[in-house]
Order: structure tokens, then sequence, then C-alpha cells
């Protein structure tokens, strides 16, 4: 007796469309993007950050009207019996310079 698979065709259509679309957009963010690097430098400098927010403007480049802004936050998380320990740091600055036209 032949077992009917017509039933089972608007399944492997979704299925295999769902399969499909998934694949594209994988590789075409795989495409877009760039590895990225790691600054030893830059690392080096997170790991100096004081906990908490800061926010000042350096003597030295007062011509520049540049602003400073640092952030961190260490905490331990515990979650569903297992802990994790949570360390961000985040850097910024913002120069703003008047152009002559």
């Amino acid at each position: 007796m032949p077992l009917p698979l017509a039933p089972l065709i608007p399944l492997a259509v979704r299925l295999g469309l769902v399969a499909t679309t998934t694949f594209a957009l994988t590789r075409l963010v795989r495409s877009a993007t760039h590895p990225g690097r790691t600054d030893q430098r830059a690392e080096d400098a997170l790991d100096d950050l004081g906990e908490g927010l800061s926010l000042h403007r350096p003597a030295d480049r007062a011509e520049d009207r540049q602003t400073n802004a640092t952030a961190r936050v260490r905490r331990v998380v515990r979650f569903r019996g297992k802990t994790w320990e949570l360390d961000a740091g985040l850097m910024a600055r913002v120069r703003l310079n008047e152009r002559k036209e």
C-alpha cells in the first residue's frame, strides 16, 4: 500500500523556504561584516578603568573642545544555578572642531 505523501508537500515547501531564507541571510550578514580585531592597548585601558561613570574635559585638549567619558560596571550574576561575572566597560571621545570655509 503506497504512503500518501501529498499532504506533506506544503510542510516540505515551507521548511525549504525557511531553510533557504536562513542560509541566504546568514551569507549576507557574513559578507557585509568584517571580522574585527583586538587591540591589546585598548584591552589594557579598559581593564584599568575605575568602576562607575566619569565625564571630563582634559586641560591639554581645550582648543579641540574634547570631552571624554568612561563607564564600567562589574557585577556577579546568579541565574539558574550558574554564576556569571559581568564586566562591561565603555570609553568614548567626542571632539568638536570649527572648520574654516
